[in-house]
């Protein structure tokens, strides 16, 4: 009676266990789906990154260029990179690091830009008078909010340098990292699934072989 009940309970877990294997392979499924999204969006948009000869990145053809981005990406934000999702194979722009790196480039160009500011009248602004001309302004590692608006040349310069297109090329570049930790995540809870998928079969299994009858001894003459 026992046996029995012991093997009910093993074949019970048995079954649970193939329960989450279901559940692991549709999640598994999904983040493919997910990771096959992603590349082929940036694939369509033609958005990869550049790599020499060797295998290298670069900026504009410089690989001072590529590491300069880098400290910005690592040092200034504080994000680390993954070296093994920087792949010269593979340029297409889909896991988290490159839409990081992605990100920084723009950012990089923005903060290391110039900005040609034309006055069509002399301006007086805190007790200075900036003439009626051209002015070539850098913008010098200025965020955003980091600019004075009511200045003459400074105000219109932020709005040329963080314009609408450098902030929704950004954002959609966040989007896209935000997308990919989130299927490296569901990736890990597929992964979990399946692994107590095991266990549950594991110990459904040694529960039905534990409660198997035990045959009886022969009896000596």
């Amino acid at each position: 009676m026992r046996s029995s009940r012991i093997r009910t309970l093993g074949y019970v877990l048995a079954a649970i266990g193939v329960v989450f294997f279901v559940v692991a392979g549709i999640a598994y499924m999904k983040v493919q789906d997910g990771y096959h999204a992603l590349d082929a969006f940036s694939a369509e948009q033609n958005v990869v990154l550049t790599y020499n000869e060797d295998g290298q990145l670069v900026d504009r053809g410089t690989t001072e260029g590529a590491d300069a981005i880098k400290q910005l990406l690592t040092e200034d934000w504080g994000f680390t990179v993954n070296g093994a999702d920087l792949d010269p194979n593979d340029p297409v722009v889909d896991t988290a690091t490159e839409y990081m790196y992605q990100m920084a480039t723009i950012g990089y160009h923005v903060l290391n830009g110039t900005q040609t500011i034309v006055l069509a009248e002399a301006v007086e602004y805190d007790g200075q008078t900036y003439d009626a001309g051209t002015y070539e302004f850098e913008v010098d590692g200025r965020y955003y909010g980091e600019f004075d608006r009511q200045h003459p040349i400074e105000g219109p310069a932020r709005a040329l340098a963080w314009s609408p297109l450098a902030f929704g090329l950004m954002a959609q570049l966040g989007v896209g990292t935000t997308t990919a930790y989130t299927l490296q995540l569901a990736l890990g809870l597929a992964a979990l699934f399946a692994a107590l998928g095991a266990t549950m079969l594991l110990a459904g299994f040694g529960l039905v072989w534990a409660g198997r009858p035990e045959k009886a001894e022969a009896k000596v003459a």
